[in-house]
């Protein structure tokens, strides 16, 4: 055994160090170490060379420490060398305190220092930090042209457009303009600021273009003309340059959201032209523009294509059952998942939660609900959320009340939840209590929060709360009433039997009165047999929309409830006249998407 089972990792690192420079002390004569003085510490560099990139490897930062420690006490820390590597050590690790300490220290610092020092910001996402740096290198060192890419990566940050300008004329002064990636990395910050005009002149001025270059323009496309992506992708065929899976990717999600489903076919087949049919990005790609064209054959038969399928592949392809309301499909796939070893993730969890909410199945929903708890700290707040809302959509509020007190720091999403949770369940006041609650802690109310709040003072006849959110609505938060507040407040009043005061509000509504405004206050005529409002509100709202059969049906029901038969058959007459057919109805007043 080389150490003890006590020895730390640190302890065996310094042992190595300390027999590696005892080798050069017992075996060379003194002569010899004076002569070769400078031999024997390159050899020492090299030493520790071996060991830091033993620790890259194994992301092994103590051990690193050691290794700092002892280069330090041997008095190698002059090696400009040596610095750079622990440089890049530390920041590979995100120990930002430890890179900024020694980078202080060092009393030289060559190019590849100032490099690696503004990459480990730039990549690490702390892109000012790293201009910052750029610029106190200026003066000092000459940049390179990995100083510059990094510089023109930070300024691909939102906002710095002006200084990727200002990099970019350095670049020319110093001579990099032909620099293939120097271009690539001023072409993607002028993309992602939007400057797409300028990055169309510079991408037609690069006269060495590679893949890069076109992946770059094509997702510019992407993201600001997603029509023009065909024909850019024709004229790079057309200049004899070979897509990689990249573009392949980018093209295929281009063709999904524009809807181009016959091109997106000629383009599955090129990719398997160019032998990109097996590999897991592009084929994820391929099922994702199946699914939103609503190809679920081609789908389901892409994804058993892929050679190596990764969550994302299962998960995307369980999205698009769910979507298109096959939730029974979307988990039996995510089980089949689990059956293959792969590991759920954030995304696949929380769409398990919203399929197992869709069919209020409570049971298969508690299992995922274990999986969550194993998995711990890798989740975040959507899978809780969603978790919530299963819960909730399930009727089960107990247990939502349970994981909803769980949760440290909910959003927004997550106590409007828990509002419509005891809405929906009949529970106004533990509703309006929870919504009070939310406001008192800081967390800032929504349009949808509002209509939640809205709903459940409807639900439980509670007017003058009702009142009271909705004047807090706009007075204190500046939101202004939708028709979905409108319908809260019509059906609130409609309700209690305030005909006359539901419909003054509708009068002096914010917006145009939609149908359902209009039908809301009609159910409640029919209820208190208000027949003129009743007339005036079917009226309207046949006006908005001629061919909607419910609110006929009201109407009808509202004379066949006064005994007025010949209304009620003048109303059935008018809908065979129409050619309006009777659909099955709805239970519910509004549908509140969170």
């Amino acid at each position: 055994m080389l150490f003890p089972s006590c020895f730390s990792q640190a302890k065996r690192t310094q042992y190595l160090c300390l027999s590696f420079l005892h080798k050069f002390s017992t075996n060379s004569s003194s002569n010899t170490a004076i002569n070769l003085g400078n031999d024997v510490l390159n050899e020492q560099e090299k030493g520790y060379h071996d060991f830091l990139k033993n620790v890259h490897q194994t992301s092994d930062l103590p051990h690193g420490k050691a290794i700092h420690a002892q280069i330090i006490k041997n008095c190698c820390f002059r090696s400009i060398f040596l610095q750079n590597f622990l440089l890049n050590m530390y920041l590979k690790f995100g120990d930002f305190d430890n890179a900024v300490n020694l980078f202080d220290e060092m009393p030289h610092r060559n190019v590849v220092s100032w490099s690696s020092f503004i990459a480990g910001f730039v990549r690490n996402g702390f892109a000012k930090q790293g201009l910052l740096y750029f610029s106190c290198m200026l003066d000092t060192v000459r940049p390179n042209e990995f100083t510059l890419v990094s510089a023109l990566n930070a300024c691909s940050s939102t906002g710095f457009v002006s200084q990727a300008y200002q990099v970019y004329s350095l670049v020319i002064r110093l001579g990099f303009q032909w620099n293939v990636f120097v271009r690539n990395a001023f072409l993607t910050a002028l993309i992602r600021n939007g400057e797409v005009l300028d990055a169309i002149k510079a991408f037609d001025g690069c006269l060495d273009k590679d893949i890069v270059s076109w992946n770059a323009m094509m997702s510019g496309y992407l993201k600001f003309s997603p029509l023009q992506v065909p024909s850019f992708w024709l004229r790079m065929i057309r200049e004899g340059v070979k897509p990689d899976g990249f573009s392949f990717s980018v093209v295929l999600s281009t063709l999904a959201a524009v809807g181009d489903d016959k091109f997106g076919m000629q383009m599955h087949g090129q990719l398997v032209k160019f032998g990109h049919g097996s590999e897991t990005c592009v084929g994820n790609s391929v099922v994702d523009m199946y699914l939103k064209f609503g190809d679920f054959v081609n789908g389901l038969k892409a994804f058993r294509e892929i050679s190596c399928k990764n969550v994302r592949s299962w998960t995307s392809l369980a999205t698009g059952f769910l979507t298109c309301g096959a939730p029974s499909k979307a988990l039996e796939l995510l089980g089949e998942m689990k059956m293959e070893g792969i590991r759920p993730n954030q995304f696949s969890l929380a769409t398990t939660f919203k399929a197992c909410a869709n069919m209020a199945s409570l049971g298969e929903g508690k299992k995922a609900h274990g999986l969550r708890i194993k998995l711990g700290s890798e989740m975040d707040i959507c899978v809780d959320n969603s978790l919530l809302d299963m819960y909730v959509k399930c009727g089960c509020i107990d247990n939502a009340m349970v994981v909803f007190r769980r949760i440290k720091d909910g959003t927004t999403v997550t106590w409007t939840t828990m509002v419509m949770g005891f809405a929906q369940n009949g529970q106004a006041l533990e509703a309006l209590q929870i919504f009070d609650e939310m406001v008192t802690k800081g967390v800032k109310p929504n349009e949808i929060s509002f209509v939640c709040v809205l709903y459940a003072c409807s639900q439980g006849g509670l007017v003058e709360k009702g009142w009271k959110y909705f004047s807090l609505m706009t007075n204190q938060y500046g939101i202004s009433p939708v028709e979905d507040h409108y319908v809260c407040m019509v059906d609130l009043l409609g309700r209690t039997g305030h005909i006359k005061e539901a419909e003054e509000l509708i009068s002096k509504m914010s917006c145009k009165a939609g149908p359902l405004v209009w039908k809301t206050l009609l159910g409640a005529c029919h209820i208190y047999g208000d027949f003129e409002a009743g007339k005036r509100a079917a009226q309207c709202a046949m006006h908005l929309k001629q061919s909607d059969p419910s609110t006929y049906v009201l109407l009808s029901n509202m004379f066949a409830g006064l005994n007025h038969w010949e209304g009620a058959k003048t109303t059935r007459d008018m809908m065979n006249t129409r050619n309006v057919n009777k659909i099955e109805g709805t239970s519910s007043l509004i549908q509140v998407s969170i």
